[in-house]
Formats: structure tokens, sequence, C-alpha cells
């Protein structure tokens, strides 16, 4: 079922934009409600402005990667519509390549790459474990970046 928050979002957002031809994703950060509110709140905030995935769950559910241009809606950890983003630029990296410069734009905790690594490599680990993959510091993510456009 379509989401109405992101729906009633998208077509407000639109009529301002009539530019705007193609359509979104909608979706929210993290592993859990108070995740997703609170790194939707830095999206608002414009201190987070990149992202990153597990690059295998992306191969093992056959999920479109992210592409530069595309909308996204992001939900609050009630899965009401609370921002409109557009991608700026995708990546893939090692683990251990990912820089300081990425981890900053993540704008969580201390926006340190020793902080990014520590909360990342746990939460990757958690994810892996569910595919009995294992992590590495060679385990493949995905890096977006990404420009708020729009917000309640």
């Amino acid at each position: 079922m379509e989401n109405e928050s992101a729906i009633k979002m998208w077509t407000t957002f639109t009529t301002e934009h009539p530019e705007v031809k193609s359509g979104f994703d909608a979706w929210s950060f993290g592993a859990n409600p108070q995740m997703a509110d609170d790194l939707a709140n830095l999206v608002i905030k414009r201190k987070k402005t990149a992202t990153a995935s597990n690059y295998i769950l992306y191969k093992l559910t056959n999920m479109p990667l992210p592409q530069v241009g595309e909308y996204s809606i992001i939900l609050d950890g009630h899965q009401q519509a609370v921002a409109i983003i557009r991608t700026t630029a995708v990546d893939l990296v090692p683990f251990g390549d990912v820089s300081a410069d990425h981890a900053f734009a993540e704008g969580e905790g201390d926006r340190t790459l020793a902080y990014w690594r520590q909360v990342h490599k746990k939460f990757f680990t958690e994810e892996l474990a569910t595919t009995h993959e294992p992590f590495t510091e060679q385990t493949l993510v995905l890096l977006e970046r990404f420009m708020l456009l729009y917000h309640y």
C-alpha cells in the first residue's frame, strides 16, 4: 500500500516544482523507529547529507541501487513523511576506505571517522549475521550523498 503521507508531501512538492517529472521512493533510515526519527531530524537540520548501506543486501534482495538524480521521501519512525531529498552522488567502496569526509557528512555522533566506523561496523555486522556473510574491512559499502529539497 502506498504511504499516504508520502503521496501528500510529493503532491505538494511537485505542485510547487512542476519541472519535476520523475517519481520517488519512500523509506526511513536505521533499524528501528527511534533511529529513524533521530536520523530524519539530522536531515531536516541539514547535518546529515549522506548515508551508507551494506552493498551485499542490495545484491541478495535484487534491490535496485540508488541513482544520482533520484528523489526520496524520508519517513520518520512512525512512517510519516518528513522530508524530500535528491541523490547527488553514489559510490561503492570497501568499509576500510570510507573517508572522514563521508563520516562527517553522515552527521551522526561526533561526526568523526572513528565514531562512524564503530557504529557502522556493529550495524553492518548485525545485518550480515542474518545472511551468514562475514563482515570484514573489505565489505562493500554503498555511499550515497544527497541534498535536502523540502521538509515539514
